[in-house]
């Protein structure tokens, strides 16, 4: 008898307990679904293209906040031309009474660049024996990079390049100081081939100085290809 007595004198409290519990557990649930449509909503919005990677971290909504069930649906804003890593997401439900909440979500996005495979000694070919492409965080690159190995394949190494650090225009030579070019003079009406020693190191597109073998003159001439410069006459 006395186990009844407790027990009837601790019902309402049980009620209430689980009451609590359900809701609870309900708003738990409606904040994974919030928190899901806001990164939803962010990946369309981004430029999520074949050579970029995302990774969207939402910030969870406190479990203390109640959220009442949204019966109609949610609209989603973002700040124009946002910058950052960080970004707040305005969540509307648009019923008779609306309301919002904003959430943070940290966005990281991963390039393809060209690293070193393994250190590079100044003066090596580089080729896919000691290149790679890795995916690294944007924010961690700072200048030009180079995302396709045959831009600089057969190149050699402008100095020392240690493993994994990024292979870019600066590091490499198409035409390295020192090395024998060969030099093609070409006008409208003519072409002479001919040899000479590089006194620049340069990449593609570049004026560099060359020092014709034959007459022993400096000239300057454009990078061409690999050893290979040309002068417009």
């Amino acid at each position: 008898m006395s186990n009844i007595k407790t027990f009837l004198t601790l019902l309402p409290f049980l009620t209430l307990l689980a009451t609590f519990m359900t809701k609870s557990h309900a708003s738990n649930v409606e904040h994974r679904y919030i928190e899901n449509f806001a990164a939803e909503y962010l990946k369309e919005q981004l430029d999520t293209s074949a050579k970029k990677k995302l990774t969207i971290e939402v910030t969870e909504i406190d479990p203390r906040i109640k959220l009442e069930n949204c019966e109609t649906h949610f609209d989603a804003n973002i700040p124009e031309n946002f910058t950052g890593r960080n970004i707040s997401i305005k969540i509307t439900c648009a019923d008779s009474i609306p309301w919002h909440i904003y959430l943070t979500a940290k966005i990281k996005t991963v390039i393809p660049v060209l690293v070193a495979k393994k250190s590079i000694s100044r003066g090596n070919l580089l080729d896919d024996s000691n290149m790679k492409i890795s995916y690294i965080d944007s924010y961690k690159i700072r200048g030009t990079f180079i995302e396709d190995i045959s831009k600089v394949s057969g190149t050699k190494a402008k100095r020392r390049i240690t493993k994994n650090r990024l292979i870019t225009l600066k590091n490499t030579c198409t035409v390295c100081k020192g090395s024998q070019v060969s030099i093609i003079a070409r006008s409208k009406n003519f072409t002479i081939k001919t040899h000479g020693e590089a006194l620049d190191s340069g990449n593609i597109g570049e004026q560099i100085s060359v020092k014709n073998e034959r007459s022993g003159k400096v000239i300057t001439a454009k990078v061409k290809a690999i050893n290979k410069v040309v002068i417009n006459l």
